[in-house]
């Protein structure tokens, strides 16, 4: 009798395991996945209706998941959009209102506040992996590394920008500005991989003075073009990591200047006849296959359906310095306009979220944080403005998530109230001068209304400065 016992409880054991390994899977956190363009257009995908330049990769994860089409950042720049979306909160209310670049990256008081609480150290306290890829953009000095804001490992440089191959710039085509060309002319002087380019008025930034690339805490030399670097990183924290739920954002430095497209993707994009065009095409198309091999990453270990993906802009394109096209937008980077707000906007969870679907109710990379908090079951123990983005994609929750959205950067301000949109790009103070759009009838801001609607103009400047009550004054 003990042996016919001890050989059922033999032949149970696959069952057994297959049921623990079962439990074990449907107990499993989600992971959380945010991959982050830099300067990206609204209008340049082609899931966003732009055939010039191929991104299946980044399309696929729109044919299989949720296309935003309202979907808007925190600031029409760098750093302030990534301190909203790491923190889900408008970051003027903890005073990051501008964007430190250059030396200003080193200054002890510019950076994200140690008292912040952001999204990774919300996940790594419920048991997350927490890794940053590339650029972080939120201080510089030692106060702010990633590692003191939730990251367990990081990959990366902490400015706002590095070149992706430094001099003498092998593999790649250059594209330079400068303030004047030899003989102090004007124009564009073309060399065979170096092109100079006075356009812009003013020289390239010193991206990668007392700037290198670092991992976890110590500079370390990179050979790869840094888009690849960053997407053989990523890769390997997916392959690493895969037994335990991970939180993984990795924030590209493309397609933000400087202007360099390795030779294989310039061969790609050989058709497009300006060079400069050609350059952002070849940025563009690498950032893509980047990303596919992250999606296949995921696939390949079987995690698809236990990962909520993201893919965003921080902001929008600067279309001179780029020629990134925010189309139909009005505007571009460093603008209050929607050309400099809104965003491509993608989200796919499979199994979870709808596939193929575009989803038109105003939303904000504010809300990550809250939809990441509520799959990872973690505690948020502060006010927020984010919201979870899940019902509302799932419809089980037909409203909107926002009825409104507050700006301010300096002397530019905006408020969008349901579909009414406030602007000033001019003055701070009572003398704003304010400008009054429908954005459901006029998405291009091409028609101002302050004039014909100053009952409305009125009412939404009284809750900007309602709103603008709540924040504080700049850290910096």
């Amino acid at each position: 009798m003990r042996f016919l016992c001890m050989l059922l409880w033999f032949l149970s054991l696959p069952l057994l395991t297959e049921r623990l390994c079962s439990v074990e899977a449907a107990d499993r956190l989600p992971n959380v996945v945010i991959l982050l363009a830099d300067d990206l257009g609204y209008g340049e995908l082609g899931c966003q209706g732009n055939p010039e330049i191929p991104t299946p990769h980044i399309d696929s994860i729109a044919h299989t998941g949720v296309r935003m089409t309202q979907g808007y950042v925190t600031a029409p720049n760098c750093s302030p959009s990534r301190a909203g979306l790491l923190t889900g909160k408008i970051p003027t209310r903890f005073g990051y209102e501008f964007n430190p670049i250059g030396a200003r990256n080193e200054d002890p008081a510019a950076g994200l506040p140690p008292g912040e609480r952001t999204l990774a150290e919300m996940l790594q306290d419920v048991g997350y992996a927490t890794a940053l890829i590339g650029k972080w953009h939120q201080g510089g000095a030692a106060i702010y590394h990633p590692f003191r804001h939730g990251f367990d490992e990081f990959f990366g440089f902490t400015h706002e920008g590095h070149f992706f191959v430094p001099p003498p710039y092998h593999g790649v085509t250059t594209m330079l500005r400068r303030k004047a060309l030899p003989g102090n002319e004007r124009g564009r002087w073309t060399g065979d991989r170096l092109i100079l380019t006075t356009h812009m008025g003013h020289s390239e930034p010193d991206y990668d003075a007392n700037n290198p690339i670092i991992r976890g805490g110590q500079p370390v030399e990179e050979d790869l073009y840094l888009t690849d670097a960053f997407t053989r990183e990523a890769v390997d924290f997916i392959e690493r990591t895969q037994d335990r739920p991970f939180f993984l954002y990795v924030a590209y430095n493309a397609v933000h200047s400087p202007l360099q497209g390795a030779d294989a993707y310039m061969e790609k994009m050989k058709s497009i006849p300006d060079v400069h065009r050609r350059i952002f095409a070849a940025m563009l198309a690498n950032l893509d296959d980047s990303v596919g091999a992250i999606l296949n990453q995921i696939q390949e270990c079987g995690l698809e359906e236990d990962t909520l993906i993201v893919f965003l802009s921080d902001n929008g394109g600067p279309t001179r310095e780029l020629t990134s096209s925010n189309a139909p937008l009005r505007g571009e980077k460093g603008h209050m306009y929607e050309g400099g707000l809104r965003v491509p906007f993608i989200m796919k969870w499979k199994g979870t979220l709808p596939e193929a679907e575009t989803y038109d109710q105003p939303v904000s990379s504010l809300d990550l944080y809250a939809t990441s908090a509520a799959i990872a079951n973690a505690e948020i123990t502060h006010e927020i403005d984010g919201v979870n983005l899940i019902p509302y994609l799932t419809k089980e929750l037909d409203s909107r998530p926002h009825e409104e959205f507050f700006w301010r950067q300096g002397s530019r301000s905006a408020l969008r109230s349901g579909d009414w949109k406030i602007v000033n790009m001019t003055r701070r103070g009572p003398d704003k001068d304010w400008e009054l759009y429908n954005l459901s009838e006029d998405l291009s801001e091409e028609t101002n209304l302050a004039t014909s609607q100053p009952e409305r103009l009125q009412d939404l400047i009284e809750r900007w400065e309602q709103l603008n009550s709540e924040m504080r004054e700049p850290l910096f």
